[in-house]
């Protein structure tokens, strides 16, 4: 089975649990193949945690999932040392971020303190507890949840915590066949979505992003969007090189899910809103509803 052939397989998988979300499971999709993490912000009840369940299902891999609350604690996520007493000595017991797939659920209901517990693991892939580093297994990561921030109990995100999201998407109400399906199905309750790959097959198909060719002429492109983005007056902060990095993976993948060997700036524009729509804070000229991806593609011209 060729590589399009195997990545469209795992799109239908999922689409048969995620109705008529076909550009967010691609988005999705690209970002896991670009090694990075993913941020879904909607309302309650709108999938965002059956979208994570459903992706680690189809990929084969182990899942785990956390809910974040006011009162949870680093070491409900990263672990515990506990001593015992047989072996005079500390046991390490490892926590739920020890997986391929951690769901951190309303991750912004959290305290700061918390959040920052994901830090090092998303970054780095690893975990550093009483003085020792425990790698995490590969591949590793991260799908969090978050409510809308005026909703009660609700903080945003810091802009260190927003930043190791690769990407940010939300998925809205479905179209009217998609609920009518919904509706006459339990919800989606008794559809599970089947199995199309494992960890050792995802690390490949990583692996083959990397082979996606990337132009000169290309590269210029991405660098006349970061650069507008540090200094053009619409925005208040730039994009970082961490961004810079995570657009030219981004759009890598997306043309291998489209079956290609190299990436056209097609593939940039399709990613870019969901790459820096959480990195970039308009100035308080613009509406809040306006998109700051889209300044940037209607300012920036394809050479």
């Amino acid at each position: 089975m060729t590589t399009q052939a195997t990545l469209q397989r795992i799109l239908d998988a999922a689409g048969q649990v995620i109705l008529g979300k076909e550009t967010q499971l691609k988005l999705s999709l690209a970002c896991i193949l670009a090694r990075g993490h993913l941020l879904i912000e909607d309302l309650p009840g709108m999938g965002k945690s059956t979208l994570a369940h459903t992706l680690a299902q189809v990929l084969g891999l182990e899942f785990r999932r956390v809910q974040f609350t006011s009162d949870l604690l680093p070491a409900d996520i990263l672990g515990v040392s506990v001593y015992d007493r047989n072996a005079a000595e500390f046991r390490f017991h490892p926590g739920p971020v020890f997986t391929n797939v951690l769901l951190a659920d309303e991750l912004n209901r959290a305290t700061p303190k918390t959040q920052s517990a994901l830090l090092e693991a998303m970054e780095e892939h690893q975990v550093t507890l009483d003085g020792e580093t425990r790698p995490l297994p590969e591949p590793f990561f991260v799908i969090a949840t978050q409510n809308p921030t005026h909703h009660i109990g609700a903080y945003p995100l810091p802009e260190s915590q927003l930043d190791r999201f690769l990407m940010k998407i939300s998925l809205g109400y479905p179209d009217q066949q998609s609920e009518r399906s919904l509706l006459g199905n339990a919800g989606g309750r008794n559809v599970t979505a089947p199995t199309c790959l494992d960890a050792s097959g995802l690390i490949a198909l990583q692996q083959s992003v990397d082979n996606v060719h990337v132009s000169a002429a290309l590269l210029d492109y991405l660098q006349a969007l970061l650069d507008l983005s540090r200094n053009s007056a619409h925005f208040l902060t730039g994009l970082s090189p961490r961004s810079g990095i995570a657009l030219r993976q981004c759009a890598q993948a997306w043309a291998l899910i489209a079956g290609r060997d190299h990436t056209l700036p097609e593939d940039v524009q399709a990613v870019l809103p969901g790459v820096v729509g959480h990195r970039l804070r308009l100035d308080s000229s613009h509406p809040a509803s306006e998109n700051p991806a889209d300044i940037l593609l209607n300012t920036v011209p394809v050479n």
